[in-house]
C-alpha cells in the first residue's frame, strides 16, 4: 500500500514541480493570442474553458490505454509503478505539453506537420503514415471494445451488431459536427463517470487494506517476459504514448490562452498516471501473476476489469465503474476519427468550414473503419504498440528541436526521447514480428541505431539554429 499511495502522490508532486520547470523552460507568452481565436472557424477553432478543455484531453488521451496497459503491466509486479511514475512525470506529460504548446505557437498544427517543419520533408510522409494508421486502429479497436464491454453488461440482451451501429453513428457525429456541440456538451459529463470510477476503485482499494505488493524490481511475469524493452510498450497511455500527439493538437485550437497549457496537457497526464496506478495495483492485490495471466488469457483485460469493479464495489457501485471504462474507449474513438479528418484535411490543403468538406474527408475513413471490424487483424494490431512508441519518440524529438532552436533546454525531451528510441529500435530487433534478432545483437544494433540518429538530430539543429529556423507561425488569419 506504501509503494502505491507513494507513487500517486510523487504524481501530484510532479504535476506542482517538474511541471512548473517544463513551464518555465518552454516560456509561456501570456499577451500571444491562440489559434482559438486567430484562427476561429466555428468547427475546430474555438475558445472553450480550461475546465472543459481539461476534461476533453483527458478523455481524448486515456482510451483503454491507462486501465488496459496497467492490467496487463501488472503481470511484472510492482516495477510497472516505477514506469508509471517516472514516465508519466518526466516523458508522458513533456511530451504531452511541449507537442500541446508547439502546435499553439504553430496554428494548431497537427503532429505531420509539425514533422515536417522540425525533423524534414521525408518525416512528414513517414509521421503522416503513421498516425493515420494509428488513428484508424485505435478509432476501429475502440468500436469494438465498449461494444463487447457493453454486450456483456447487458447479458447479451442487445445484439453486439446493434451496439457496433449505435456507437459507428456516435463517432460519424462527433466527428463531423462543431467540437462544442456534441463533444463539448457530453464530455463534461463522460468525464466526471471516468473520474468517479477511478476514485471508487482508489478507495475501495484503501478501505478494504487491498494487500497491495510494495516495491521490488523483480520480474514477476509468469512466462518470465523481459522488461526491456517490452514493459515499454505493455504499459504506454498509462505513461508515455504517441498516441496522444495526434490527440493534443485537437485541444491546440480550443484553447484560450497559454497560461492554460500546463493544467489541461501536463496535468491531464499525470491524472492519467494516476488512474494507471489504481488499476495497476487492482490487478496486483486481487490477483497474483499466475491468476491474472490466466484471466487475461481467458476473458482478456476486460473481464479483469469486471472482476476488479463487481469485488471492490458490488454490484452496483461495479456497474458503474464498468460504464466508466466503457466511457474510455468511446471518447478516444470519437477523437481519433476526428483528428485523422483534421490531419488529412491539413495534408491536402482544405479548409473544414463546410460540412460537405468534412463529410467527403471523413467518409472513406468510416468505411475502412468499418471493413475493419470485420475481418481479424491481430497481427497487424501487434505492430501497433511499436508504431505508438515510435510516434511518442519523434515528437519528443521534435520537442527537442523546437527547444534547441530556441536556446532552452532541450535536454528535457531528448533524454525521454533518446530512451524510449533505444527501446524501439530494440524492440522491433528482437521481437518475433520484428527481426528477430538474438538478444545481444538487438541491443547491440539499438545502440548504433540510436547513436546514428542522435549524430543526425545535432547536425540538423546546430543548421537549424545557424539559420534562425522560425518556430513559430505568424499570427493571422
Amino acid at each position: 500500500m506504501q509503494t502505491f499511495l507513494g507513487g500517486i502522490i510523487l504524481l501530484i508532486l510532479g504535476y506542482f514541480t517538474y511541471g512548473k520547470i517544463v513551464e518555465k523552460i518552454f516560456g509561456i507568452k501570456h499577451n500571444r493570442p491562440t489559434p482559438a481565436f486567430v484562427n476561429h472557424d466555428g468547427v475546430d477553432y474555438m475558445p472553450m474553458n480550461s475546465s472543459k478543455n481539461a476534461l476533453i484531453q483527458l478523455l481524448n488521451i486515456a482510451g483503454t490505454g491507462p486501465i488496459f496497459g496497467p492490467i496487463m503491466g501488472a503481470l511484472y509486479g510492482p516495477v510497472a509503478f516505477v514506469w508509471i511514475v517516472i514516465g508519466s512525470i518526466f516523458a508522458g506529460a513533456v511530451h504531452d505539453y511541449l507537442i500541446g504548446m508547439i502546435s499553439i505557437r504553430n496554428r494548431g498544427a497537427h503532429l505531420p506537420a509539425l514533422a515536417s517543419k522540425f525533423l524534414g520533408q521525408t518525416m512528414k510522409y513517414i509521421v503522416h503514415v503513421l498516425a493515420v494508421l494509428l488513428l484508424l486502429l485505435v478509432g476501429t479497436v475502440f468500436v469494438i471494445t465498449p461494444a463487447s464491454l457493453l454486450h456483456v453488461l447487458m447479458d447479451g440482451k442487445i445484439a453486439l451488431g446493434v451496439i457496433v451501429l449505435i456507437i459507428f453513428s456516435y463517432y460519424i457525429l462527433a466527428t463531423l459536427l462543431p467540437i462544442d456541440q456534441i463533444i463539448g456538451r457530453l464530455y463534461p459529463f463522460f468525464g466526471a463517470l471516468l473520474i468517479l470510477s477511478a476514485v471508487g476503485v482508489g478507495v475501495g482499494l484503501i478501505i478494504t487494506r487491498a494487500p497491495i505488493p510494495e516495491l521490488s524490481l523483480t520480474n514477476l511475469h509468469p512466462k518470465q517476459t523481459p522488461i526491456f524493452p517490452l514493459l515499454f510498450f505493455t504499459v504506454t497511455c498509462g505513461a508515455l504514448s504517441g498516441f496522444h500527439a495526434t490527440q493534443t493538437p485537437i485541444i491546440s485550437r480550443t484553447i484560450q490562452k497559454e497560461s492554460q497549457g500546463r493544467k489541461i496537457f501536463y496535468g491531464m497526464m499525470i491524472a492519467e498516471g494516476v488512474i494507471a496506478m489504481i488499476w495497476a495495483a487492482a490487478a496486483m492485490s486481487l490477483f497474483d501473476p499466475g491468476e491474472l495471466n490466466a484471466l487475461l488469457a481467458a476473458g482478456g483485460p476486460g473481464a479483469v476489469v469486471n472482476k476488479v469493479s463487481t469485488s471492490l464495489l458490488g454490484a452496483m457501485g461495479g456497474t458503474l465503474a464498468v460504464l466508466g471504462v466503457v466511457v474510455l474507449p468511446i471518447t478516444s474513438g470519437d477523437t481519433a476519427f476526428r483528428s485523422a479528418r483534421m490531419i488529412i484535411a491539413e495534408y491536402l490543403g482544405l479548409t473544414q468550414r463546410k460540412f460537405s468538406s468534412r463529410l467527403w474527408v471523413a467518409f472513406p475513413l468510416f468505411i475502412i473503419a468499418f471493413l475493419l471490424t470485420k475481418v481479424d487483424f491481430n497481427l497487424l494490431w501487434r505492430y501497433f504498440s511499436w508504431a505508438n512508441q515510435s510516434t511518442a519518440v519523434i515528437t519528443l524529438f521534435i520537442g527537442a528541436m523546437y527547444l534547441y532552436i530556441a536556446r532552452k533546454n532541450y535536454w528535457i525531451s531528448l533524454i525521454p526521447g533518446t530512451f524510449m528510441l533505444i527501446m524501439v529500435f530494440t524492440y522491433i530487433l528482437q521481437a518475433k514480428i520484428g527481426f528477430h534478432l538474438p538478444v545481444t545483437t538487438s541491443w547491440i544494433g539499438s545502440l548504433i541505431g540510436t547513436l546514428i540518429v542522435l549524430i543526425l538530430f545535432f547536425h540538423i539543429a546546430k543548421k537549424a539554429r545557424e539559420n534562425n529556423w522560425p518556430i513559430e507561425e505568424k499570427l493571422s488569419r
